[in-house]
């Protein structure tokens, strides 16, 4: 018996999730305090610091005015099926002359291994062909970072390169893996 509920387990988490993207609203605050305030989540990202609740209130009002071709940046919250949040999604370095930008996808710790990621990923390349025209999306992924790496591979992104001691962490230098798809 436990084996069929490993298996069914196991065949949940394959399952193609149903998610939303939107912008972001005032009733974001909690989740982002808590993913914004993750020490382990720094390691991957552009943030070294915890961030207040006011400095994060400012970034939610300011994002509901703000303009991708502007601001070069948009961030998107997404929701699963029951409307809860279970990650973000950021498109940065936007260039709308050469039709790419840089992607960031944080899942939410409870929701990871169960198709989350990719589920997001294909949303997000979704709206970017669609909405902003966009021809590539690209992503510097720390090396030693497998699963992040596993996830854009397994979504058709491919390694085109890598920047040598690219990123610091806990003491030492760490690769950065690009990788790239074409949404044409």
């Amino acid at each position: 018996m436990n084996q069929e509920l490993e298996k069914a387990e196991t065949t949940k988490a394959h399952l193609p999730q149903t998610l939303r993207l939107r912008a972001m609203e005032p009733a974001d605050i909690d989740a982002l305090y808590h993913w914004e305030n993750d020490p382990s989540v720094w390691v991957h990202s552009a943030a070294h610091q915890p961030f207040s609740r006011q400095a994060l209130q400012q970034f939610i009002e300011e994002s509901a005015t703000c303009d991708i071709y502007t601001a070069r940046q948009l961030r998107l919250m997404t929701d699963n099926a029951d409307g809860q949040p279970v990650g973000c999604v950021d498109l940065f370095d936007f260039d709308p002359y050469h039709r790419r930008a840089a992607v960031g996808l944080l899942v939410d710790c409870r929701f990871r291994r169960q198709g989350v990621g990719s589920a997001m990923l294909r949303e997000l390349e979704q709206f970017a062909r669609t909405h902003l025209q966009l021809h590539l999306l690209y992503s510097d992924i720390a090396a030693d970072n497998n699963a992040s790496l596993q996830l854009f591979l397994r979504n058709g992104y491919r390694q085109c390169g890598t920047r040598p001691e690219w990123l610091w962490s806990y003491g030492q230098w760490t690769d950065a893996v690009i990788v790239q798809k074409i949404l044409s």
